[in-house]
């Protein structure tokens, strides 16, 4: 396995519009994640954990390492899960069947999300994740960490970092999460759940 490498966007940098801006995807893709596959080639080289999958570097690593490693990690869920806004947009088939039946409604799933995005103190990350048996769970990571640390997989995640959502919402952060669930992509998060 070589160097790790910026992941191309699934979609145009202006598709999330407005919910996410073309200015904000510039920053956040091009130059937050690209800073981070720089800073861990750099950090790998040399390393025991070089050549190793993304997944085993976030679970074995500390430091900076990790912290390089679980941004590019969940940065590559986080773009990879987006498309157009839609209204409405909600997940169907076993996925949306697992959301009723761990939380009752989509409707508590989605205010239970993002109460944990919004009351996550400092910089981390929400996430929608699944247990070995398939229970579906909500966790609050902080700075890099990732729910397969925990033996969790991970599903949905909305990034709570300033740079995912200053340009656009300033300080309104519980506004930005509201907004995020016109762009998820819930085939990919149906995918993921498989």
């Amino acid at each position: 396995m070589g160097k790790f490498e910026l992941m191309a966007l699934p979609y145009a940098i202006d598709a999330l519009e407005p919910v996410i801006s073309k200015q904000t995807l510039e920053f956040h893709h091009g130059k937050h994640l690209a800073g981070y596959v720089n800073n861990l080639n750099t950090l790998l080289e040399g390393s025991p954990l070089a050549g190793l999958p993304l997944e085993e570097i976030v679970c074995k690593a500390s430091g900076g390492m990790l912290n390089n490693a679980g941004q590019i990690l969940n940065h590559n869920l986080y773009f990879g899960q987006y498309g157009a806004p839609k209204a409405d947009n909600a997940p169907t088939g076993k996925l949306a069947e697992a959301i009723v039946r761990d939380f009752g409604a989509f409707e508590a799933f989605k205010e239970a999300f993002q109460k944990g995005g919004a009351t996550l103190f400092g910089s981390g990350w929400v996430w929608l994740s699944a247990d070995k048996d398939g229970k579906l769970v909500i966790t609050q990571e902080t700075n890099a960490a990732n729910p397969i640390q925990k033996g969790l997989k991970p599903l949905l995640t909305f990034d709570v970092w300033e740079h995912a959502y200053y340009l656009d919402y300033q300080n309104r952060r519980p506004d930005h999460l509201a907004a995020l669930w016109q762009i998820i992509d819930w085939n990919v998060i149906e995918k993921r759940y498989e």
